[in-house]
Order: C-alpha cells, then structure tokens, then sequence
C-alpha cells in the first residue's frame, strides 16, 4: 500500500481529544538495569518514582535481541520476518569459518512502504515529534521525515560546525530532552506523539563529572559496581525526570500516556543475573525489558501485570488510545495492551515470536555458544514455556527424526525457571513438541526466511 492510499484511510476526528502519547526508549537498558528491578549499585530514582504511579510489566520484551531489528518492530508493528531487519548492518557477524550455514541478508533500512506508528497517528491528527537514534536508514524515504514525523532533531548528530559539550550533555540526553519538551509545550493545544529515543547507555558510556564522583564514591554491589556506567544511567534517568516535570509544568500530566522502556537487552558490562545472557542472544537476558506505563485515569497506581507482552503491541496499543483504524493493508503482528492497560489479566494471543537467521559475533554470559552471541534461531514463547530452535542442528542434523539427539531445541518453564538453566526438551517432550509445533506452523504462515546453504568456508577448530 503506498503513502498516497494510506492517507484515503485517515479517520475523522474523535469528538473527544485523545490522550497525548510519550514514548521514551533508552538504549541498550537491561531488565536488571533500574533501582526498581533490583540493582544494588545503579540508581534510577526518577524512574522508580514512576512505577508507583503507573502500571509495571515484569515480561516485556523486545521483539529484536538488538538495537536495528527492535526498533523496526516497534514502528512497524511487525516480526522481523516481515520487515526483513534482523541485525545491525549485518547477519554475518563473527569468524565466518566457524559459521555452518550461509546467513540469510539483512536489510539495513526501513522499507519505505511501511506505513509506521509515526504515520498511523500522523494520519490520525497527532503532531509527530521524534527525539534522538533512528537507526533504520537515512536515505531513499526512509529516513524520519518520510517515516511520519513531522520533527526530528537528534543531538548525537549535529551540524558539523556544532559542538557539544560532552561533560554538560553526555549522551545528547539533555539537549533531546530539551528539544522534546519544546515540542510537546508548541504542540499542548492537540494531541502528539513524542517518540524520545535516547543514546544512553548505549556505547561508548559518557557521563556528568558529577555523577561520575557519585558513583565512583559510593560502595560497589555484589553485582553491579562500574562507576561510569552507573553515572550514564543516572543522567538518562535525570532526563527522564525532566521530561515528567515539563508534562506537570504544561498541566499535561491526565491527558498523557506515558511509555518507558529500553530497545534491548544491557551489553556484557552489566549482568542481568537472574537472567541469562545479554543483548544480542535470545535467552531472556537480551530480550526482556523494563516497561512502565502511566496513563492516569486508565492505570492503577502502583499496579502489577505479570502477562508476557511485546514492543510489536505498542502500535495498535497507541492507534486504540487515539481512535484510529490501522491501515488498510498493512499487518500488525502485535496485540494492543489497553485490557491490560484497564486491569484485564489476558490477551487473546497465545504466542509471542521471535526469528534471527543469522549470527552475532562474541558470546554472552552463560551462553550456549564460545563464539557468537546467537546463531540463527526462532523462539517461541507461549504461556508460562518458551522454546528456543536452533536452526544449524534442526536443518543439518537430522531435524525432527533426530530432535532427542542434536540439541536443536531448547525448552524452559519461564515461570519457574526466569534463569533458564534447566533444559527440559528430554523431560516434556509433549510441551516440547506442542510449542515447536505452533513455531514451524508461524514461520511457514510469516514466511520466514532460513539459512539454508551449508557454508563451503566452514573449518571448526
């Protein structure tokens, strides 16, 4: 469907305003990451204050293990094998002679046929602002202001005859939030979507001196204790903190449903114990997320919901609030979260997915591999089990016939076991078959792409 269909779709205006929409997105912000989740050395007082305020989610995820094919999920509103982002930059990531199949290519920017949450609520009457990493292309209609948004201002990226003060504003995270503020106080009189896409923590870690003598003053944690990334989370949870006192000062705090939460699993800096690996893998680690929702009025304060929910849901979650169809046309894999939102304890779904058919190079704490961070996998993960298929054992090993003997599949009761240390594929092989079942029935109906070629360079040892 082209741009020019699309706007045939657009709606009337509700009688009543919708809410205002902010989305803030850190990067690279493990699950284990903020005060809230239990770290013992970082502090993210701003941000635990909103959990008191909101409705926490303690199983959210990222739909991408990584910081390009995440972000495409959520303003796609698609599964990677939709939009074809699996990686950044690249699928072939590591020593390729330790690589047994040849991986499927990765696109490297958004389509520009996809009509994004951006335009879905551009098209709807929201001004669109957004604040920060984009990292879906910059060319060729993908970039941003093709992409739906009427603003766009990233700090990291600035006139070249700019500079900027890197102890004032690490990260870029106060010039954005600044640039944010500014949008949402010009945009007050209707509804906006301010989508703030932060840099922070993502490498290379930057910090205030002053939050960095914080930190390297104060006692280190069993399990957390590097200064700097302790001080970089500290400032993003400051803009944070701006960003809920410039919606009091506007008087906007009840028109406006506010969204936290990060795009991936933390890096290897900062463990995400009792979850296993980090960003870049599939075990929970890289893909679990901290997500706060405020929507006063909507939300209970203080509230718990404990359903498994992904990034692809915001997109109809956010065209529900505003009162808009979704385009005609255009596939939305996601759920909207508003029962939840509302006290509901379920969605109607029965599976949320995952697919990378690939390979990232260096491997994560208590991965499966020595080398890469994941070779080319599917995940499933439906109730309380999830199930991960890797496709190098499945495809050249024997597949189902030799399931019990290649370790192929990997099954874990998340429920009771959020570390995923004990295997369970040989123990329920019912449940194990149940949920691989329901995953080949989903990749064959999206179409998935698989590696399917052995790699000729492939030389182990």
């Amino acid at each position: 469907m082209t741009r020019r269909e699309f706007s045939a779709t657009m709606l009337a205006a509700p009688a009543r305003r919708p809410p205002n929409i902010l989305f803030v997105l850190a990067d690279d912000l493990g699950w284990k990451d903020t005060g809230y989740n239990g770290s013992d050395f970082y502090e993210t007082p701003n941000i635990d204050h909103l959990t008191r305020q909101g409705m926490v989610f303690s199983q959210a995820y990222a739909c991408g293990a990584n910081c390009a094919p995440s972000r495409a999920c959520l303003l796609s509103g698609q599964y990677t094998p939709r939009h074809g982002i699996f990686a950044v930059d690249s699928t072939r990531r590591g020593p390729e002679k330790l690589m047994r199949m040849i991986p499927v290519p990765n696109r490297t920017s958004l389509d520009p046929n996809t009509v994004t949450l951006a335009e879905a609520l551009k098209s709807a009457g929201y001004a669109t602002g957004l604040f920060g990493k984009w990292h879906l292309g910059d060319s060729n209609g993908s970039e941003p202001p093709a992409q739906g948004f009427d603003t766009y201002y990233d700090p990291r990226f600035p006139n070249p005859n700019q500079k900027r003060n890197l102890s004032e504003d690490p990260k870029g995270i106060y010039s954005l939030t600044r640039a944010a503020g500014e949008f949402m106080e010009k945009h007050r009189a209707r509804p906006f979507f301010a989508y703030v896409a932060h840099h922070a923590i993502h490498t290379a870690l930057e910090a205030r001196p002053e939050s960095l003598a914080r930190f390297t003053a104060k006692a280190r944690g069993a399990q957390h204790g590097n200064p700097l990334y302790a001080a970089c989370t500290y400032d993003l949870d400051d803009g944070v903190g701006r960003l809920l006192g410039k919606l009091a000062d506007l008087g906007l705090e009840r028109d406006t449903l506010l969204v936290f939460t990060s795009d991936n699993g933390g890096t290897q800096q900062s463990s995400q114990e009792p979850l296993r690996g980090s960003k870049g893998c599939y075990y929970e680690g890289g893909i679990r997320e901290p997500l706060i929702v405020r929507w006063p009025g909507v939300t209970a304060p203080a509230s718990r919901c404990a359903v498994p929910v992904a990034n692809v849901d915001f997109y109809p979650t956010f065209l529900e609030v505003a009162g808009a169809n979704a385009p005609r046309g255009h596939t939305l894999d996601g759920e909207s979260l508003v029962p939840l939102l509302r006290g509901k304890d379920r969605l109607k779904r029965g599976a949320i997915f995952w697919h990378f058919p690939g390979y990232l190079n260096d491997a994560v704490p208590r991965g499966r591999d020595p080398v890469f961070r994941t070779r080319p996998v599917s995940v499933i993960r439906k109730g309380d089990w999830k199930l991960l298929l890797y496709h190098e054992e499945w495809q050249l090993d024997g597949g189902r016939a030799r399931i019990d003997g290649t370790n192929a599949v990997e099954l874990y009761n998340i429920a009771a076991d959020a570390g995923e240390r004990d295997n369970l594929a040989l123990i329920n092989r019912p449940k194990r078959d149940e949920l691989l079942s329901d995953l080949l029935r989903w990749m064959e109906q999206v179409n998935a792409p698989l590696p399917v070629e052995r790699n000729p360079a492939y030389a182990p040892g």
